[in-house]
């Protein structure tokens, strides 16, 4: 049976180091930005065609009401 003391020593507890050049790290910087401008430009856009779809529901629920509201206005004055 094994201990909790020699799992820790047992387990590897390193990870690779990888050496890069400051121009391989800009370009790296230089993606991930862009990767990150992208997706947040999606979701903006993704965003916006919620919000007209939403916005669209309402007026077309708006307009139901009223005029349920003006028809039945109208049966309460006869």
């Amino acid at each position: 049976m094994y201990s909790m003391f020699d799992l820790l020593f047992e387990t590897p507890s390193y990870r690779p180091v990888y050496v890069i050049s400051d121009s391989e790290m800009k370009e790296l910087k230089k993606t991930q930005h862009q990767e990150e401008l992208d997706e947040i430009t999606t979701q903006k856009v993704r965003l916006e065609d919620a919000f007209k779809a939403q916005l669209k529901h309402l007026e077309e629920r708006e307009k139901e009401v009223k005029k349920e509201l003006k028809a039945l206005s109208a049966s309460k004055n006869k």
